[in-house]
């Protein structure tokens, strides 16, 4: 087999993610400070922060695996073998997705959005001032664990479907875009995640084609 081809994806997604990545970071600032103008004085008690917290909610781990075990169910109650396996395989690239996430962000010591002008932004790693940050949510920004998850779980739907992935990922799309309206995490920290839940969602995808998948499993709806 050429290798030649796969190295030239290799490459292409390579500067796609450096590309996307170095973009997303210059556009954090301008982005929080776009919002922070648009909310107005009111914006704590309005709808639109409640809907932006509620998507972010459902959008969370233990919701998306409530959602999704429903759906194995009923795909085993109708006979629907493949579907049991797609969200099965779905589940599990979430969880890995986000414990890598939720992992990752625990050293980082990146600063919330939202926590400006309390903490200077910045990244300050586990410690800062002699204090240990791990386990600080106000310093727990860089990756997106809700980002992770959600798109985690939308990779594997992509891969399988791509008609129902692109369902999967407006879901996803709609949480990390509230995760960066409500200050939780930058623009950068969504982006971080979805390149990431991709990587894990592929590896997870080819993994459990090759070992648990029927060949008609990627093959679109039925």
């Amino acid at each position: 087999m050429n290798p030649r081809p796969k190295i030239g994806l290799l490459l292409i997604l390579t500067l796609v993610f450096a590309t996307s990545v170095t973009a997303a970071f210059r556009l954090d600032k301008p982005v929080r400070d776009h919002i922070v103008a648009s909310h107005g004085p009111s914006w704590n008690k309005s709808i639109d922060k409640k809907i932006h917290a509620s998507i972010r909610t459902w959008g969370d781990w233990p919701p998306i695996m409530g959602f999704a075990l429903l759906g194995v169910l009923i795909a085993k109650w109708r006979g629907n073998s493949r579907w049991s396996r797609i969200l099965l395989t779905a589940m599990i690239a979430s969880t890995l997705a986000g414990a890598l996430a939720n992992t990752s962000r625990l050293t980082t010591g990146r600063t919330r959005p939202r926590e400006s002008p309390k903490y200077e932004q910045g990244f300050y790693g586990p410690w800062k001032d002699g204090q240990l940050l791990i386990g600080k949510a106000a310093f727990n920004s860089f990756p997106s664990g809700h980002t992770a998850t959600a798109f985690g779980f939308a990779a594997v739907i992509v891969f399988a479907s791509p008609a129902w992935g692109v369902v999967a990922v407006a879901g996803a799309c709609a949480v990390a875009w509230s995760s960066i309206v409500i200050g939780a995490h930058h623009p950068s920290d969504v982006v971080v995640s979805i390149f990431l839940s991709f990587g894990v969602g592929w590896f997870v995808w080819c993994v459990a084609r090759q070992r648990f998948m029927k060949p008609t499993d990627s093959q679109g709806i039925r």
